[in-house]
């Protein structure tokens, strides 16, 4: 039998079937808020230039603000905007007494400081988890904002209920956004969590042989089918936040969106994956709403 048959009990994770479940629940406590003729939670984001993928992730996130029952607010700025016009416009709606969170849509102009308009994000309104404080706080295992993409995973995996406890991780990809946090929130004492956790990347000299130990790998790094079928042992869990715009003449839009995962050949192997589309990106957009909300509860306790 070949290798790539061992496992035949694949399933998908299904972020658009979990990001809805989300999306309802959430649309349930928005509805009692009303009910008590409270306002419902907001969500600013602020988006600079006219990036199609950029555009394409605002404008969803803007409709699933709509589906939860959530306000939105959206701030565009042309891409030669400086950046004391950004710095503004986030000073304003840090006062904005009732706009709970805010996102600034990633990545910003080459002559805009991404770690300044970060940083002057309200810690109590950043929805991203990108701030220092709130990753300082998800470090030592404090209540915090998480990065969105890395929270919209851990809700898949306790949405399907897949066990982690005892498992090998690997993390291929160290970025700030999604490596980082996603090592920290798989190794912490909670359930999902308690992995031992690999965090892999550029310069690791034996991925191949760390990936075949892996019950769980998370793949993020932005190299479309990158992670082939031989580096996954069968019936593994493979992860795929990877999200790149492929030219694609057959496509209306012209492009596909391809992941990090060579998918037509590593599912067959795996116990558990996800689709690109469809998968982690619904995710990080269920994640986002959910931080919202808590930001909402936290600035408003009386609700």
């Amino acid at each position: 039998m070949k290798p790539e048959h061992y496992f035949c009990a694949m399933q998908i994770l299904d972020g658009k079937l979990v990001s809805a479940a989300v999306t309802a629940a959430l649309k349930k406590k928005t509805e009692k808020l009303l009910e008590k003729n409270l306002r419902p939670p907001h969500l600013a984001a602020i988006l600079i230039g006219n990036d199609g993928a950029s555009e394409t992730y605002v404008a969803s996130k803007i409709k699933n603000c709509a589906e939860a029952g959530f306000k939105s607010s959206l701030v565009r700025f042309n891409t030669d905007a400086a950046e004391e016009e950004i710095v503004t416009a986030i000073q304003a709606l840090n006062n904005d007494a009732s706009v709970d969170g805010i996102l600034v849509q990633l990545p910003l102009p080459k002559h805009i400081s991404e770690e300044k308009i970060i940083n002057l994000i309200n810690p109590e309104k950043d929805v991203d988890g990108f701030h220092p404080i709130s990753i300082g706080k998800l470090v030592q295992a404090h209540p915090t904002f998480i990065p969105a993409t890395p929270y919209g995973i851990m809700l898949m995996l306790e949405h399907y209920k897949i066990k982690t406890t005892g498992m090998h991780a690997v993390v291929i990809g160290r970025s700030n956004i999604v490596g980082r946090p996603m090592s920290i929130l798989l190794s912490q004492n909670t359930e999902p969590g308690n992995c031992t956790v690999t965090l892999c990347h550029s310069r690791t000299q034996n991925l191949k042989e760390l990936c075949l130990q892996a019950d769980i790998i998370v793949a993020a790094l932005g190299k479309v089918g990158f992670l082939k079928a031989d580096m996954v042992k069968p019936g593994a869990v493979v992860i795929d936040v990877g999200i790149t715009r492929v030219a694609d003449p057959t496509k209306k839009s012209g492009f596909a969106i391809k992941g990090d995962v060579d998918f037509d050949n590593v599912a067959p192997k795996c116990s558990y994956i996800t689709p690109v589309p469809g998968g982690v990106g619904l995710m990080t957009i269920a994640a986002l709403l959910t931080n919202t909300y808590q930001a909402y509860l936290q600035n408003n306790p009386q609700n």
